[in-house]
């Protein structure tokens, strides 16, 4: 996956030399996904914010270790989602902490319009069909499509089997799937008939 390799790249640069190009670099990269997923645990933007801010010193205040992640896509979410949690805990705010009460926002589906020829109407479709998923099924399909993670790193990060985060895509595979269908249908109905 060349955006994990990247990302161990700046991480190896930062932790061998020190490299506060690269820290700031990994920061630009990865603040916004992070910060949204954040987002999704805490519910709060600010509180998003300090969280994946915090994430960000505690990484330069271990940088020396940054160099032995293998999977660093994989352990900057799980670094976020530990730091949320904890904010959780220690807040005592009743919050529901459990993956399914995560919230998510898709910045955009996955797909280049262009090079699948889709309509606008249907982008709209796939995104509405996307916003409708149940809670968690979302968040597997947000961390996978959008997030590059792979099966098995978002079982691990959710808590759950990489067989219902297999079962999880299934489900949003065959939701888009079938808004897909539905978009050609309507457009099959709308043409006018060719003559024989």
């Amino acid at each position: 996956m060349p955006e994990n390799d990247k990302i161990k790249r700046l991480l190896s640069e930062i932790a061998v030399h020190d490299d506060q190009s690269a820290y700031k670099e990994l920061f630009l990269m990865m603040h916004g996904r992070l910060s949204s997923f954040a987002t999704s645990i805490l519910k709060s933007k600010y509180d998003a914010e300090e969280v994946v801010s915090d994430v960000f010193m505690r990484i330069w205040e271990k940088r020396v270790q940054l160099a032995q992640v293998e999977s660093p896509l994989f352990y900057l979410f799980t670094a976020v989602k530990n730091q949320s949690i904890n904010r959780l805990n220690s807040d005592k705010k009743n919050r529901q902490i459990s993956p399914e009460h995560w919230m998510v926002q898709l910045n955009s589906v996955y797909f280049n319009p262009e090079k699948l020829m889709m309509t606008a109407e249907m982008l709209k479709y796939i995104n509405n069909t996307i916003n409708t998923l149940p809670p968690k099924c979302r968040m597997v399909f947000k961390l996978i499509k959008e997030d590059g993670l792979r099966y098995k790193e978002v079982a691990e990060l959710l808590g759950i089997s990489v067989k219902t985060v297999e079962a999880q895509m299934a489900i949003a595979l065959r939701r888009i799937g079938k808004c897909m269908q539905l978009e050609v249908k309507e457009e099959e109905k709308t043409a006018p008939a060719k003559k024989s």
